[in-house]
């Protein structure tokens, strides 16, 4: 018997969030329930670092075991978000992917607002950005330079807030993409490969909260991280 293809496969990256992992997951069955979508999985991304304390995939297996809609990787970790991330979009299974983080900074009722208007106006990819954020002033300057840089060396996409989720791409847009990023790069990767494939975008606004039972995992050498990969994509788009 084939396999069923769920029509939506949303990617909760869940990194060291332990038990705020059930009440995020149950917020986004919550969600999704009320907005009239049923036929969804979620793959929860739990990877781990070896040595470091965290109960993160013991719990995503518990959520898993009991509702059959749940995936999840619990795997050593190879790389950061970047790898996290392609993790989970490899085991989705949907004609519509997704991914948002778990730490509940993007407000899970983003998810079907972003669902609702990619199916209806039949957009390729659809993803918000931040008009409020909750996470200081020396974050929002970063951020600031940084799209203009990102749009300074890739003009033309018509898009604002790379580094903005949820993130949800079509079946068919996400195969055409190469995506190759380990770290925290790979937003702007999909913001890159989705100019390179000229696709249809559409955005909705968000406000963005603040951190709470822990700091940002984004260091300044993630900042560096950023600005070194934007000119080394910039020098991979013209060698093709």
């Amino acid at each position: 018997m084939s396999e069923t293809v769920p029509a939506f496969s949303l990617v909760i990256l869940c990194y060291r969030s332990e038990d705020y992992a059930r009440e995020f997951v149950g917020r986004i069955n919550e969600v999704l329930d009320e907005a009239g979508i049923h036929d969804y999985e979620l793959i929860l991304v739990a990877n781990y670092v070896e040595g470091v304390a965290d109960r993160t995939p013991e719990i995503v297996a518990e959520l898993a075991q009991a509702d059959p809609r749940i995936r999840y990787s619990a795997k050593l970790k190879e790389g950061w978000m970047g790898w996290d991330m392609r993790c989970g979009l490899d085991m989705a299974r949907g004609e519509i992917v997704g991914v948002i983080d778990g730490d509940g900074q993007m407000p899970a009722s983003d998810v079907p607002t972003l669902y609702k208007l990619l199916r209806k106006e039949r957009y390729d990819l659809v993803k918000t950005f931040r008009i409020t954020r909750g996470d200081g002033l020396a974050r929002r300057f970063i951020s600031n330079i940084y799209n203009k840089m990102f749009h300074l060396l890739f003009p033309g996409l018509h898009a604002r807030d790379m580094n903005s989720k949820p993130k949800l791409i079509t079946r068919t847009a996400f195969s055409q993409m190469e995506l190759t990023s380990d770290d925290w790069f790979i937003d702007a990767e999909i913001m890159i490969e989705a100019r390179r494939l000229k696709l249809r975008i559409g955005e909705v606004p968000t406000g963005f909260l603040g951190l709470t039972g822990r700091r940002s995992f984004v260091s300044m050498k993630a900042v560096f991280e950023f600005l070194r990969n934007l000119a080394r994509f910039r020098i991979r788009e013209w060698s093709r």
